[in-house]
């Protein structure tokens, strides 16, 4: 009895203890409560800083490829109502017969599979933009590849686009493009008059490319240009191109298009002249599907790896048009600031343009 009356005393004692301790160090757990949850803060800032360090890289040249290709998805997802607000701020010149747009990276002028928006389904969107709720609906009188920036004129009624197309097609509008190239074009200017030909490509991946259909060929005898058969499907395609400046191993290309053939300024540059539009994935190569190989140096001035090459966006932009409308009419169009930082980091000067 007697010891279970001490363990008795010694219970209610330890009791007592531990309850004075509660109260003495009452402020200390609480304090240390406190710091475990600024701990618990700290590390959650820390891991999300990292997440978002994951999603945009940190290098500059990379997070604007990233953006632009977000860019170019978000235009198919947007409200057409959205879009053609965004074609109306962009517009560069307008009258009683025409509107000359700027004409938005990644944007198809026509629809097709997968495609959710393009500038021919907003065009009766963006006609009572510019003018009012009655306007006819806005009429296409040429087209750019999606992936091509700059000038491009609507009409505003049939009679008007019929005339303008043409105008085209009689090769009385003068188009200005500026392109930036891998390489140096020789020589720096001059012409390329090489009939252009679609031909499927017998690969793993079999698929169809524009490619040079030439009249002529060098003899494996004596290197003489002899005559060839002509290819039936192949089109006429002549170019004139000027270099502005090299540097970087790159170059920035005037080009004018006499023709009007299916990505003719891209097989030209890349196939013609064996200097590839940067950005130019698909005619970078002729028998794989496969991004364009960079070099070094570009790669370095553009802060970029090899990796990320995929990214990099087409560098082709139609900078001027000349439309002979009763008087002549000149459109120019700045090119996009994707464009003009690429210049300024391969240190191509075109202040003099």
């Amino acid at each position: 009895m007697a010891a279970a009356s001490g363990g008795g005393r010694w219970w209610r004692a330890a009791a007592g203890l531990a309850r004075a301790a509660s109260t003495a160090s009452g402020g200390r757990a609480a304090a240390a409560e406190g710091l475990r949850a600024e701990e618990l803060a700290e590390r959650l800032r820390a891991q999300r800083s990292q997440g978002e360090k994951r999603e945009r890289p940190e290098d500059p040249a990379q997070r604007r490829v990233r953006e632009l290709g977000a860019l170019s998805k978000r235009l198919q997802q947007v409200h057409p109502n959205v879009l053609a607000k965004v074609l109306k701020q962009g517009t560069l010149y307008q009258n009683e017969e025409i509107v000359a747009i700027n004409k938005p990276y990644g944007l198809p002028v026509h629809g097709g599979p997968g495609i959710k928006n393009c500038i021919t389904d907003v065009l009766p969107i963006l006609a009572k933009m510019l003018e009012n709720m009655k306007a006819e609906p806005l009429h296409l009188c040429h087209r750019l590849d999606k992936e091509t920036t700059g000038v491009m004129v609507l009409a505003r009624n049939k009679e008007v686009a019929d005339r303008i197309r043409l105008l085209f097609k009689t090769r009385q509008v003068e188009k200005i493009y500026w392109a930036i190239s891998l390489g140096d074009p020789d020589p720096a200017e001059g012409i390329v008059d090489i009939p252009i030909v679609e031909k499927e490509v017998q690969s793993h991946q079999s698929h169809y490319k524009m490619t040079l259909a030439p009249n002529y060929r060098l003899s494996p005898e004596d290197g003489k240009v002899v005559k060839i058969r002509k290819n039936r499907n192949a089109e006429s395609a002549v170019t004139r191109y000027r270099r502005l400046a090299s540097s970087s191993a790159c170059s920035l290309l005037e080009l004018q298009p006499i023709t009007g053939v299916k990505h003719q300024i891209r097989v030209h540059l890349a196939y013609g002249l064996g200097c590839p539009i940067l950005g130019d994935h698909k005619y970078s190569h002729w028998s794989k599907l496969a991004p364009q190989k960079l070099p070094e140096i570009t790669l370095k001035r553009l802060k970029l790896e090899q990796s990320k090459a995929r990214h990099l966006p087409l560098h082709l932009h139609a900078h001027r048009l000349s439309l002979p409308l009763g008087q002549r009419i000149d459109l120019v169009c700045k090119p996009p600031l994707f464009f003009q930082k690429t210049l300024k980091k391969l240190d191509l000067d075109v202040a003099n343009e």
